[in-house]
């Protein structure tokens, strides 16, 4: 039989299992600090939520402003094609709707700027607007409220 110079009662059976470096040369093993550990990826984890949320509620604020500007844009339409008007509107051309003290709505290639010294001979600018060639309008300025 073999003699083995190593004492047993010095060495571990199986160092690998050890939670602590069994000889100088071994690597540095540190315990965990599992709490720390959970409490940084959950920070992370927040952080990273709220960032997504923040970019869905932009996405939702843009979406709720495109909705309203088509909703706009469908009433000046309404508006617009239920208006006097003593000329066939004519695609990509430039019109401006103002708004008598009557309240019916007039189309006109005169732009509230053009009026002369007499001013304006209606109540209120409504909107300059362009026809498009699907015959719908594009907004392209608002009367003041």
């Amino acid at each position: 039989m073999e003699h083995n110079p190593i004492d047993k009662t010095k060495i571990a059976e199986n160092p690998h299992l050890l939670p602590y470096a069994h000889t100088v040369g071994s690597a540095v093993i540190k315990p965990i600090d599992k709490g720390r550990t959970k409490g940084l990826a959950v920070e992370a984890m927040r952080e990273q939520t709220t960032m997504q949320l923040n970019q869905i509620r932009r996405q939702m604020e843009l979406l709720a402003e495109q909705a309203q500007q088509l909703q706009r844009r469908v009433e000046i339409s309404e508006r617009i094609y239920t208006a006097d008007m003593s000329f066939k509107p004519l695609i990509s051309q430039i019109y401006h709707l103002y708004r008598r003290e009557t309240g019916q709505n007039v189309l006109s290639m005169i732009a509230p700027s053009e009026w002369g010294r007499k001013g304006m001979p209606f109540e209120a600018f409504e909107a300059t607007v362009k026809l498009l060639a699907d015959h719908t309008w594009e907004i392209i300025e608002y009367g003041k409220p």
